[in-house]
């Protein structure tokens, strides 16, 4: 029977990575063991049986993660298990589970912020300057800052989107400096590589996010002060209302993943087409129920239709991302070839 790395013990762990790296490496570490220590690591060597390329992998880097964060006595320190790894596992592996495991290790900037309360966090920074509040939503989720947005003064609003429209490339010292303040005031983050960040696209996924009164207010300022700048975020934003332009194969992957209540409840504002779109690609019998649903249906908070549409929304992009579905959405009619 094949054996699970998470349903070994530590005996048999220790069995695998010294069987791993050979004969030479396992006698010079018998050498530091005690008498008893390996009677019982032999015992288990000798009644191995094959084991998994892949539970190998995990073992190794199981024991290198273990090694770098407590160098213990059997080992005099990196370069050894470098060097073992490499005998092991040929220089090119060994070079690729090393990389992968730093890379694991880098600190993520802003890490901590995505845990703290989004009210929380906007009375923390809105009184940074727009410049440096733009970077800092520029790191965090879409739907994190989007709230993080809300939050904010009208004017401030409207500023920090100007911003983040206008990012790109970050030195990393202007991030570390960011991330020095709030290390010492709120959180415990470290710097990061230059990255490309903001942009209009990202301005038009933060949009895709906020209240329709957040929307309302940065577009009503936008489209007075830039109106090339609002017509392309609005080109690049998807709205529920799009989806009349997906296909219906489309339509129908959607709507497997979609739950009927809030199908239901997102249909209540919706187009007569985008209705006789949804209702055109359900079987008669759950139509039939839908329409059923939609005319009995008394008062709905606005709030909660727009709640259950960007439910749909957000299985839309994903499914978009997977190559499932192509959203044309506005701008996009030019997309297929």
């Amino acid at each position: 029977m094949a054996l699970s790395p998470d349903k070994m013990s530590g005996l048999q762990k220790a069995a695998v990575v010294l069987a791993c790296m050979g004969e030479q490496f396992t006698a010079e570490m018998f050498k530091k063991m005690e008498q008893d220590e390996i009677k019982r690591v032999g015992v288990v060597m000798s009644n191995l049986d094959q084991v998994d390329n892949t539970v190998q992998e995990v073992l190794l880097k199981e024991f290198l993660e273990a090694l770098k964060s407590e160098i213990g006595p059997m080992i005099s320190g990196d370069m050894t298990a470098r060097r073992a790894l490499a005998l092991a596992l040929g220089e090119e592996a060994a070079a690729g589970l090393l990389e992968e495991l730093r890379k694991a290790k880098e600190p993520v900037p802003f890490e901590r912020v995505k845990n703290v309360d989004s009210k929380t966090l906007a009375g923390f920074i809105k009184s940074e300057h727009p410049q440096t509040i733009a970077v800092i939503l520029s790191h965090l989720p879409q739907a994190k800052a989007a709230e993080v947005l809300s939050e904010f003064p009208e004017n401030l609003k409207y500023d920090v989107v100007i911003r983040v429209s206008n990012l790109d490339v970050i030195p990393p010292g202007i991030v570390e400096e960011i991330d020095a303040v709030l290390n010492r005031e709120m959180l415990s983050t470290e710097g990061m590589e230059a990255k490309q960040l903001g942009g209009v696209e990202a301005v038009a996924e933060l949009m895709n996010n906020v209240d329709k009164a957040t929307e309302e207010v940065i577009f009503t300022r936008l489209e007075e002060d830039d109106p090339e700048l609002a017509e392309q975020i609005r080109q690049l934003m998807f709205v529920f209302e799009d989806l009349i332009n997906v296909d219906d194969r489309g339509i129908r992957s959607l709507l497997k993943e979609v739950r009927n209540e809030d199908l239901t409840v997102a249909l209540k504002t919706a187009s007569e087409g985008l209705r006789t779109k949804v209702l055109s690609n359900v079987s008669e019998r759950a139509a039939a129920m839908i329409q059923e649903d939609l005319e009995v249906m008394g008062p709905v908070r606005l709030s909660e239709v727009e709640q259950s549409q960007q439910k749909i929304i957000q299985i839309a992009r994903r499914l978009e991302k997977e190559g499932k579905i192509v959203i044309g959405g506005k701008g996009g009619e030019d997309m297929l070839v």
